[in-house]
C-alpha cells in the first residue's frame, strides 16, 4: 500500500507503518473480533427459523420466508459495502468504521425487539449494510500498517479467519441457546458488541497514511471551493464510490477471484439450510441439533487457519525468486495449497456429505462437512491475500469488490438449497455442488500459470505498484 508522500512522513511517528509491533496488533485484533461479532449476526438467526415462521406466521411453502432475513442482510452487505469500501481508500478508516460499528450495535436492539417479519427484514437490512462494512474494511486496516508484503500475510489471515468462522458460527450460537427466545441470539451479539465499543473507540485509530498525512502537512488552496473543484470533488467522489464496480467488470483477476471466493463463502450460507435437511431426514435430528453439525465446518476451518500458516512460508520463501520486484513474494506463490484443496477438500468433501448419507454414521458426513470448511478458509484466504498485494494501493476497493461477490452468494444461493435438495435429492444436490467446485478449480490455476502476463495489463494493478515505489 505504501504511498511515498514524503521523506520526513516516512519516519512521522503518526505514520502507521512506524507504529509500534504491539499498537498494530491491537487493532488487527480489535477488527478481527468486530468481524466475528458481525459474522456472527449474519447467521445466527438460522438456527431460528422454525421459531420465526411460527411467531410471525410465515408460509414457507412455495418461498422460504423465514431466510429472507439472512438474505436481506447479504444483499444490503454486498450493495452498500461496494460504494462504502472504495470510500476508504481516498477518504480514511476510522471515521466510516466508527459510523458503521455504532449504527450496526445500535440495530441489535430493533432485531431482538421485533414485533412482525417486516421490522425484523429492515432491521436487518441495515445491519447488513454497516456489518459489510465492518467485515471488509477488516482488510484495508490490516494493509494500511503493515508496509512490506510479507508482514501483511499473518494479521490477512486472521482478519480471513474471524470472517468465515464468525458466519460459521454464527448457527452453532443460534443452537446453543435454544432453551432461550430465539431473541435473545440478538441480546447476546449486543452485550458482545457493546463491550467492545470502547475499545473501538479508544484503539483503532485512523491507519490511512494518505489521510493522516493530510492532516499532519496540510495542503494550502485558496481556491478550495471554487465551483471547478467542487465539481472536481464530486467527481471524484463518484469515481471512487464505483471503482469496485469497474473493478468487478474489467479487471480479470477479481472476476476469477470474486467467482471462486464466493463460492467458498457461499457454501457456508447453504450449510444453514442443507444441514437441518440432511441431518433431519437421513439421521432424525432436530433442527437445532443441526445447527450443532456447524461446528464441523468450523473444525475444518481452523485446520485451515494452521495450513495457511504453511502456506505464508511458502508465500514468504517465493520472494528470493522474484525478478519482477525483487525482494516481495511472488504474488502466485499464494496459491500453491489452495489449488490443491479446491478438488480434493472443497469438491471432496461436498461429494462425502451428499453421498455418505446412505450407509454410514452421521460422524462421516460430519467429515465431509469438515473437509469444505478447510478448504473456504484456504481458498478465501489464498484469495484475499493475493488482491490485497497484487491491487496495492487500491485494496479496499478490490476487496469491496471480492466482498460484493461473496455476499451475493451468501445472499442468494441458499435460497435454492431446499427446493435443489428436494428436487434432485441430497447425493445429486450435494455432486452438483462438488461439480461446480472442480470447474473453479480452473480459476486459481489460471492465475497460477499466466498471473504475471495477466497483472502486467492491469492499469490499476500497475498503479498499485508505482504508488507503493
Amino acid at each position: 500500500m505504501g504511498e511515498e508522500l514524503s521523506p520526513e512522513w516516512d519516519q512521522h511517528p503518526a505514520n502507521p507503518y512506524t507504529w509500534p509491533a504491539r499498537k498494530k496488533w491491537t487493532v488487527v485484533f480489535i477488527a478481527s473480533l468486530v468481524t466475528f461479532i458481525v459474522g456472527l449476526n449474519a447467521t445466527s438467526i438460522t438456527t431460528a427459523a422454525e421459531d420465526i415462521s411460527e411467531e410471525f406466521d410465515l408460509d414457507n411453502d412455495m418461498f422460504e420466508y423465514n431466510f429472507l432475513s439472512v438474505t436481506a442482510w447479504n444483499a444490503a452487505a454486498a450493495f452498500i459495502s461496494l460504494a462504502t469500501l472504495p470510500l476508504m481508500d481516498n477518504y480514511g478508516v476510522r471515521r466510516v468504521y466508527l459510523t458503521c460499528y455504532v449504527l450496526f450495535t445500535i440495530f441489535l436492539i430493533p432485531q431482538a425487539l421485533a414485533h412482525n417479519f417486516a421490522t425484523l427484514v429492515v432491521c436487518r437490512v441495515i445491519a447488513g449494510a454497516t456489518g459489510g462494512t465492518l467485515q471488509g474494511s477488516a482488510d484495508a486496516i490490516a494493509a494500511n500498517m503493515f508496509p512490506h508484503i510479507h508482514e501483511r500475510a499473518l494479521p490477512l489471515t486472521c482478519y480471513v479467519f474471524s470472517l468465515v468462522f464468525g458466519v460459521t458460527m454464527g448457527p452453532v450460537l443460534g443452537a446453543l441457546i435454544k432453551p432461550l427466545d430465539w431473541r435473545w441470539v440478538f441480546w447476546i451479539e449486543l452485550i458482545l458488541g457493546g463491550a467492545l465499543l470502547p475499545a473501538v473507540f479508544i484503539f483503532l485509530k485512523e491507519t490511512r497514511g494518505s489521510v493522516l498525512y493530510a492532516e499532519y502537512f496540510p495542503v494550502d488552496s485558496d481556491n478550495a471551493e471554487t465551483p471547478s473543484n467542487a465539481n472536481l470533488a464530486l467527481h471524484e467522489f463518484y469515481s471512487v464510490t464505483t471503482r469496485s464496480a469497474v473493478f468487478l467488470t474489467t479487471e480479470l483477476p477479481i472476476v476469477l477471484f470474486t467467482l471462486w471466493s464466493s463460492f467458498a463463502f457461499g457454501l457456508v450460507f447453504i450449510f444453514t439450510q442443507s444441514i437441518p435437511l440432511v441431518f433431519g431426514s437421513a439421521f432424525g435430528w432436530a433442527a437445532y441439533q443441526s445447527g450443532l453439525v456447524q461446528s464441523a465446518v468450523g473444525i475444518g476451518q481452523i485446520l485451515g487457519f494452521g495450513v495457511c500458516m504453511i502456506q505464508r512460508h511458502i508465500y514468504i520463501s517465493s520472494a528470493h525468486r522474484n525478478a519482477e520486484k525483487p525482494g516481495d513474494p511472488v504474488p502466485e506463490a499464494i496459491l500453491q495449497l489452495s489449488i490443491p484443496a479446491t478438488p480434493i477438500a472443497l469438491a471432496g468433501g461436498l461429494f462425502m456429505y451428499g453421498w455418505s448419507i446412505h450407509q454410514s454414521h452421521w460422524i462421516v458426513t460430519a467429515i465431509g462437512l469438515a473437509l469444505v470448511g478447510f478448504a473456504s478458509m484456504v481458498i478465501i484466504n489464498a484469495a484475499t491475500i493475493y488482491i490485497t498485494d497484487a491491487y496495492s494501493a487500491f485494496a479496499a476497493s478490490a476487496i469491496a469488490a471480492v466482498a460484493f461477490g461473496e455476499n451475493v452468494f451468501a445472499a442468494f444461493l441458499p435460497l435454492a438449497a431446499k427446493p435443489m435438495y428436494e428436487r434432485l435429492n441430497y447425493d445429486w444436490a450435494s455432486s452438483l455442488l462438488g461439480f461446480v467446485g472442480l470447474a473453479l478449480t480452473l480459476a486459481p490455476l489460471l492465475l497460477l500459470l499466466h498471473g504475471k502476463k495477466i497483472r502486467s495489463k492491469s492499469r490499476f494493478i500497475r498503479a498499485g505498484v508505482e504508488t507503493s515505489g
